[in-house]
């Protein structure tokens, strides 16, 4: 079926009080697992490609993507993460993207509402949607590096005014979520309060990243296969319902495909130790990402939406 836009996965989303799964994909298997997960679970879902996934694939990542996507039977839109300018932006819309992200957190609400607005434009006059930021999240993801220190949870009436302003489609939001494996200790703090505060204001969609949930089964399958990853800690699910109940409408995935990925990837070469078959080593380990990304479709509520 076409591709189909963030808005219309996204404001039916929020309209019916659901989530929709924002999974990043870096190749073939994580693409795959992403959209047999879709079909599996009659979920709409957004495939993500970062800058740094562009640059990893090349010129063919992005044209496997969208080919792959327009054979589901699903709502697929194919969504540009951080894109860090309007060059990185408008290429993603020439490349058939149906979604994009401008990225202008970092920099003072001006030049965050004129690089937002420039990029609206653009995407807006060929029938795409576009996401934008206020505030900013600690952590790690890609060219996107935020000390705990410097992060900075949106207001609910700079919200409101941004996205007048701007003329963005969807709001990624801080409210206490980090990028990366380690989100905090014990169980990490979401501000529910907030989103509801912020979703009280504009009736755009929410977005939330940094929300994997980082399962410790995978941690420690990892872990006992040979990685040494410590302290890991992810946002419970009850937390991501709460989030979804007040307005959230998209969930970035990410850490919890890479974890799972690599514990089966580790599991196969460790008791498998003569394979050198690729497809017995990486076959594994998307039908592992394909598992969770299933679950965390019932998680967001999408299950059974499309």
């Amino acid at each position: 079926m076409p591709l189909t836009t963030g808005s219309d996965i996204l404001n039916a989303a929020r309209a019916g009080g659901y989530g929709v799964g924002a999974f990043n994909t870096n190749d073939m298997e994580i693409t795959q697992a992403i959209l047999e997960a879709a079909e599996s679970t009659r979920s709409p879902v957004l495939i993500a490609l970062s800058e740094g996934a562009l640059k990893y694939g090349g010129a063919i990542l992005p044209k496997l993507v969208v080919e792959l996507a327009r054979d589901a039977t699903v709502p697929v839109a194919i969504h540009l993460d951080h894109g860090s300018s309007y060059v990185s932006c408008v290429r993603a819309l020439r490349l058939g993207f149906t979604s994009v992200m401008i990225d202008q957190s970092h920099e003072e609400e001006e030049v965050n509402v004129r690089e937002t607005a420039r990029v609206v434009e653009a995407a807006h006059a060929v029938g795409v949607s576009v996401e934008a930021e206020i505030g900013r999240l600690g952590g790690v993801e890609e060219h996107v590096v935020v000390a705990e220190e410097d992060a900075i949870l949106t207001k609910p009436d700079e919200a409101e005014r941004f996205m007048h302003a701007s003329g963005a489609d969807y709001l990624a939001v801080a409210i206490g979520t980090s990028h990366g494996a380690n989100k905090g200790k014990g169980r990490p703090y979401v501000d529910i309060e907030r989103i509801r505060a912020i979703a009280a204001r504009i009736a755009n969609p929410l977005v939330m990243h940094g929300a994997s949930g980082v399962p410790s089964s995978l941690v420690r399958r990892l872990n006992e296969a040979g990685g040494d990853l410590a302290d890991a800690s992810g946002i419970h699910e009850d937390d991501v319902r709460a989030a979804v109940a007040e307005g959230i409408a998209k969930i970035n995935t990410d850490t919890d495909l890479r974890l799972a990925f690599t514990a089966r990837v580790r599991e196969v070469l460790r008791d498998e130790p003569k394979q050198f078959d690729p497809r017995k080593i990486l076959g594994p380990a998307r039908d592992e990402m394909r598992a969770v990304v299933e679950e965390r479709m019932r998680v967001f509520g999408s299950a059974g939406r499309a």
